[in-house]
């Protein structure tokens, strides 16, 4: 077996670092969680955590970064074969169901923002995260709206920001009651469809 050179090695540490910051964060909590245990877990030195990390603030950010790009993935699989408005929607939905309102993801979300509103760096971090994600949003809206002769109700930057609003608010709400349903989220973006 070949030997890894440093930059695979930095790398992969850098991999472990991060998937078991990820499993603390999200059983134990963000503040809880210390630099001191996750390189314990994941059998490394401190000094290892901070030659990837300057902080616990930027390893979580490269936490919810991994969590974000999960759930790209999960809903562009779920979306992939949908034939139609409605069967996006119901792929939509499926997905929702899944992720929306996931205990330990949304408790992470509302923990780490929280303890950001002190931290105009990571509040920034944060920002530029959110606006790529209602970017992406909002290419979708375009394309799909494009592709299925829609005219949205207002323009694709603000719909992507009602729905991810919809969505964390739906998220917070399904973490403390599961057996509130997500549908609402697909039938908003029905409603922005002119209800079709």
């Amino acid at each position: 077996m070949a030997r890894l050179t440093r930059a695979e090695s930095q790398a992969r540490t850098r991999e472990q670092l991060i998937e078991t910051a990820k499993q603390l964060f999200l059983r134990d909590g963000y503040s809880v969680t210390s630099l001191e245990k996750v390189a314990d877990e994941a059998g490394y030195s401190k000094g290892a955590v901070y030659s990837n990390f300057r902080n616990k603030d930027e390893l979580c950010l490269a936490v919810l970064d991994r969590i974000h790009d999960e759930q790209v993935a999960l809903v562009a699989g779920a979306l992939v074969g949908a034939e139609g408005m409605d069967g996006l929607l119901a792929a939509l939905q499926t997905w929702a169901e899944h992720s929306i309102g996931d205990e330990a993801w949304t408790a992470l979300e509302v923990e780490f923002a929280t303890n950001a509103r002190r931290n105009p760096h990571v509040r920034a971090e944060l920002a530029a995260r959110d606006k790529a994600i209602r970017d992406t949003i909002a290419g979708l809206l375009t394309g799909y709206a494009e592709r299925f002769g829609i005219t949205l109700p207002m323009p694709p930057d603000e719909a992507a920001t009602a729905l991810l609003s919809l969505g964390i608010g739906l998220g917070v709400q399904r973490a403390i009651d599961p057996t509130i349903p997500v549908n609402v989220l697909p039938d908003v973006i029905r409603l922005f469809a002119g209800g079709r």
